[in-house]
């Protein structure tokens, strides 16, 4: 994970690598099942497609998502999948959501099966998490 941090503290550091608006919606829709540059695309967040790729390139970089090269009409596909160390956010998500729940009128109820998640059982299912950085 090479990024630039303003500290040492372990709080600011996570913060400098995924403290921004779209990067943890990146992450949950990995969790999620996409795969593919268009899946998350598809989220209904709507992130724009350059800062879609920005953030792929940023967790990319930093350890937390892989992604491999495939062949698709007329050019290469890349499909991404969650690390280890990317699929080990999920009780942070799970915390968000909660407090978001409980604290934020009108949210969308968090799913049954992301509320029971474990970062070990996503590894093993197919919804796109490897324990391979590569």
């Amino acid at each position: 994970m090479n990024a630039p941090f303003r500290s040492r503290c372990p709080i600011a550091s996570s913060l400098d690598l995924l403290g921004d608006r779209w990067t943890l919606v990146v992450i949950r829709t990995l969790m999620a099942g996409a795969t593919s540059f268009s899946d998350l695309l598809a989220a209904p967040e709507k992130i724009a497609t350059n800062v879609l790729a920005d953030r792929l390139a940023r967790l990319e970089a930093s350890g937390l998502v892989s992604a491999s090269a495939r062949r698709g009409v007329g050019k290469v596909r890349k499909t991404y999948r969650l690390t280890r160390a990317g699929a080990d956010l999920l009780p942070v998500l799970q915390a968000l959501s909660a407090w978001g729940e409980a604290n934020i009128p009108g949210r969308w109820r968090t799913p049954d099966w992301f509320k029971a998640a474990r970062a070990e059982d996503l590894l093993q299912t197919e919804l796109g998490l490897t324990d391979d950085p590569n």
